[in-house]
């Protein structure tokens, strides 16, 4: 072993602040329970002896269904420790969606809460890679063959807790996306590229030790954006919340004195919105991070106004989240709100752990930097995945010459910065969430009567879009459009259903494809 080549890892970030500030309370959940960082570190190091003691090996997968909790805190930690991989569910997903990650994922452990026991019961039938069921509960499991959370750690043979990876560029995390097709693809994450962007965001965001950050934003989504160990890294508290409900931020924020959080802007313009917060000023500085669609100049005053600071970011689950930050200028200070929110509109500037961010032609070739010429927003960097699980033939599409395409259309100012001009044109983002317009339409499709679907989405103030489904019926079909956003909500994630059904014949190009353009123009209109 080299002196000068270790590991660059997160689980170091436990490891030192529980050696710094072992006595420090390292998470607040709320229910009011809080552990120290020296406990939150005993606990992940017996999670991971209760994996090894499981027989889970190098490299195996390990899923975790559970809300923003002390125990999916510590499965970031736990699960990597064993050598194993995490693979963090999306709360939202209905069963079919859990049965085909779980068998894609191949995963070895599911750990479920039991709050969310019934949403993946169904799915846990035919998973032959499965072999072990592991429920968080003070009761007795529900889940059939499931074994009580704490009765599993207990009964764990001591062994060396968290372990280095045995390189760098070993997994770390699977995290699932939706991207621009029909199935899930699983987006590989590496100790090399968590450690790194964990700790450029912690920069960018201004962590410190002194910092308490508030989770708002779900853990799985990205790992919370690497600050699932972005705040471990500097020791500073996290404070736990089951639900982002407006008045439970709002309370976190007054009495746990809460500086640092992170909201989708649906989540943000819930809490900008609440009736408390048109009376509520912070009495202490807060900064709050947002991306998924530009900040309206009406969210910007009122944030303002609570005393919290604004920061506008762009990312992909493929670069382990924000990619480019708004970086603010000291000459935005002096601008007003509709000023401040044209300049806060756009992406910004790479962050600090990303190498490159060019917008490109079709040749790869950069467009000027006028503003107006639009390209395709590429990156290059160490938190770049490492590739889709089992997938090369998508990772080789999203990857050329070394750069990731992101797939969405962007410009890039005479000051460098990047605005986004327009998404991907088959995926819709939803309250911060993925919606593939191809999987909605499949769904769709299978209803009997059914003989054509698209799903566009349609601006809406409250959840930046939301999906709407043109459908074509076969002639006599009695099918209602109630029928089918409950099909929807049966096989896929509640948020994936479309808003509203347009029956109709669907716009179609002389080669036969449909002219999705026309039909979001369709969506708009009032009817």
């Amino acid at each position: 072993m080299r002196a000068d080549d270790v590991p660059l890892t997160p689980l170091n970030f436990l490891r030192r602040t529980a050696d710094v500030f072992p006595d420090r309370v390292g998470l607040v959940e709320e229910s009011g329970d809080s552990v120290t960082y020296r406990e939150l570190h005993a606990h992940a190091a017996r999670l991971a002896d209760a994996l090894r003691g499981s027989g889970v090996g190098s490299d195996d997968r390990v899923a975790v269904l559970a809300p923003n909790s002390l125990q999916l805190l510590a499965a970031h930690y736990g699960v990597p420790g064993a050598g194993a991989v995490l693979v963090a569910l999306n709360t939202r997903l209905g069963p079919d969606e859990y049965a085909y990650i779980l068998r894609h994922s191949k995963a070895r452990v599911l750990v479920v809460h039991h709050l969310l026991a019934d949403a993946v019961r169904s799915a846990l039938a035919d998973q032959p890679a499965l072999q072990l069921v592991v429920e968080i509960t003070d009761r007795d499991p529900t889940l059939p063959g499931a074994t009580a959370y704490e009765r599993w750690l207990n009964a764990a043979p001591a062994g060396p807790g968290l372990a280095d990876p045995h390189a760098e560029q070993a997994p770390i995390a699977v995290n699932y996306t939706s991207g621009t097709t029909g199935k899930p693809k699983g987006v590989v994450y590496t100790h090399r590229g968590a450690y790194l962007n964990a700790l450029g965001s912690a920069i960018s965001f201004g962590l410190t030790a002194h910092s308490v950050y508030l989770w708002t934003l779900p853990m799985f989504h990205c790992n919370g954006w690497c600050y699932t160990w972005a705040v471990t890294a500097v020791g500073a508290r996290h404070v736990g919340l089951l639900r982002p409900e407006p008045q439970a931020v709002l309370k976190a924020l007054a009495e746990q004195a809460v500086t640092h959080f992170c909201a989708a802007p649906v989540v943000l313009n819930a809490i900008v919105n609440d009736p408390a917060a048109r009376t509520a000023v912070l009495s202490h500085p807060v900064r709050v991070a947002t991306g998924g669609a530009p900040p309206s100049p009406s969210t910007i005053s009122r944030v303002r106004a609570m005393g919290i600071e604004l920061t506008h970011l762009y990312g992909l689950t493929e670069t382990y989240g924000p990619s480019l930050v708004c970086e603010p200028q000291d000459s935005w200070s002096e601008m007003d709100d509709e000023a401040l929110a044209a300049a806060m509109a756009r992406q910004g500037v790479r962050t600090l752990t990303v190498r490159d961010v060019r917008v490109v032609d079709a040749k790869l070739a950069d467009v000027p930097s006028d503003g107006r010429s639009v390209g395709e927003l590429a990156v290059r960097s160490n938190t770049v995945m490492a590739g889709y699980l089992d997938d090369e033939a998508a990772t080789a599409a999203a990857i050329e010459d070394g750069w990731l395409l992101t797939g969405d259309l962007a410009v890039r100012h005479p000051d460098g910065y990047v605005q986004i001009h327009d998404r991907a044109k088959d995926i819709i983002i939803t309250g911060g969430e993925n919606v593939s317009s191809v999987e909605v339409e499949n769904v769709l499709m299978s209803v009997p009567g059914v003989v054509d679907a698209a799903v566009v989405g349609r601006p809406d103030d409250k959840w930046g879009e939301v999906p709407v489904a043109f459908v074509t019926l076969a002639p006599g079909a009695a099918v209602q459009p109630d029928d089918l956003v409950a099909h929807v909500k049966s096989r896929l994630a509640r948020f994936k259903a479309p808003k509203e059904i347009v029956f109709g014949d669907l716009p179609k190009t002389s080669t036969g494809k449909i002219q999705k353009n026309v039909l979001r123009e369709a969506a708009r209109r009032p009817r």
